[in-house]
């Protein structure tokens, strides 16, 4: 094809510019919707976030088939209310991991803030005081260990492991035996419970909300390969738990649950929304990075192991509101059970990628074997570790795999 010429100052010729084809806008045709759905790659980051909901779906199908009632509305609404303190203890623990670290301490950290509601109730403090001071504790221990971390180079392991020591002393400093709870503040906290059951137009109402907050993200993302899963997985996901809540007036859950819920959403907000957020996944990316970016590195190191000592504090009190009563042997072993968590959900141990929802899952999946040995009767709850300890390796290699075909 020859090259049209324009003429040139001077009796030159110059080519002229080519015109690129018009192509059709995407989405202009239908076979495009099926073509996207049909050729999307979820990211690197939402592979194991899918594998978790759908081990979690899957394990709810299963336990439906094998047991009468399992899948009833108020049996999945116990795995929050059994496991709320849990997963503001992953919510914590995500923070930490992200940014490439751990935290050994968290489950101390739960029994001592049981320890300290409980003996300031005893002392006669109000149980707003109390409550102040069970989360200030646990704040000031995380900021501690920040500052040991970050201003004298210890290794997360060692400084963490410290401090689980120093909080599990500490319960004992305060009584070596149990101090029960029995302010009436703290019983009604436990115990009193919310009716969440919705009516026919309500769930309507809700679908109605979650379909225009999914075709919001599709425009806003402007993408329909990046976004048409996610919304269509999300959508599907948020009509099923509505259905499930709608028309039974007997479904309760708990203030814990209730807690539990704002704090992942608030961790999501912060996570995504905030500076601190970003710079969080930054240190996890490439600390060295980060700091040649100019982010404020250590003031966010310190800062995660704050916002896990927070965390932990306030899932002593979720803890609290749940046994009712402070013990120096309670939350033995709950640091594992939260880092099992949040690799279940999908977070990298090496840091930088993993998202709260995915912890939130992943407290769900342990909530789920837990309630599968309830089911059962005859299984031993050592079970519930073992099954634990196999999907923690699974999740790891497959972050690995994952990790490795990254260019």
């Amino acid at each position: 094809m020859s090259t049209q010429t324009r003429p040139a100052p001077g009796g030159a010729t110059t080519p002229a510019p080519r015109t690129a084809p018009s192509t059709p806008a995407a989405g202009s045709r239908p076979g495009r919707w099926w073509h996207a759905l049909r050729t999307y790659r979820p990211s690197a980051q939402l592979v194991p976030l899918l594998a978790t909901l759908a081990l979690f779906l899957g394990m709810l199908q299963v336990g439906g088939l094998r047991y009468e009632g399992f899948t009833s509305s108020q049996v999945i609404l116990n795995l929050l209310t059994d496991n709320a303190f849990l997963v503001v203890l992953a919510v914590g623990m995500t923070f930490v991991i992200l940014t490439g670290g751990i935290d050994l301490s968290v489950g101390s950290v739960v029994a001592l803030s049981t320890m300290v509601a409980a003996w300031t109730l005893q002392d006669g403090w109000s149980p707003y005081a109390a409550i102040a001071a069970t989360l200030t504790v646990g704040t000031v221990l995380g900021l501690l260990t920040g500052l040991v971390i970050h201003h004298f180079d210890v290794q997360p392991f060692i400084a963490t492991l410290a401090g689980m020591f120093l909080a599990r002393g500490l319960c004992y400093l305060i009584s070596v035996e149990s101090i029960p709870i029995r302010d009436d503040t703290f019983f009604f906290l436990a115990s009193e419970p919310i009716p969440i059951a919705l009516a026919p137009w309500q769930g309507g109402v809700v679908i109605g909300l979650l379909g225009l907050g999914m075709l919001a993200a599709l425009v806003r993302r402007r993408s329909l390969r990046s976004a048409l899963v996610p919304v269509l997985v999300g959508l599907g996901v948020g009509m099923w738990v509505t259905l499930l809540l709608m028309g039974d007036p007997a479904l309760t859950t708990t203030y814990s649950v209730v807690i539990a819920l704002a704090t992942v959403a608030v961790a999501v907000l912060v996570l995504h929304r905030t500076r601190f957020g970003r710079t969080v996944y930054a240190i996890g990316g490439s600390e060295a990075s980060a700091l040649l970016m100019g982010l404020r590195v250590g003031l966010v190191k310190v800062g995660v192991y704050a916002v896990s000592g927070f965390c932990a504090s306030l899932g002593g009190l979720l803890f609290a509101f749940y046994m009712l009563s402070g013990y120096s042997l309670h939350a033995v072993g709950m640091e594992l059970d939260a880092i099992a968590a949040v690799v279940i959900g999908g977070t990298l141990l090496a840091g930088g990628r993993g998202l709260v929802v995915g912890s939130l899952l992943g407290v769900l999946v342990l909530g789920t074997i837990q309630t599968f040995i309830s089911f059962d009767g005859t299984l031993s709850s050592w079970w519930t570790k073992i099954v634990i300890g196999a999907l923690v390796l699974v999740f790891v290699v497959m972050q690995r795999v994952l990790t490795r075909r990254q260019p």
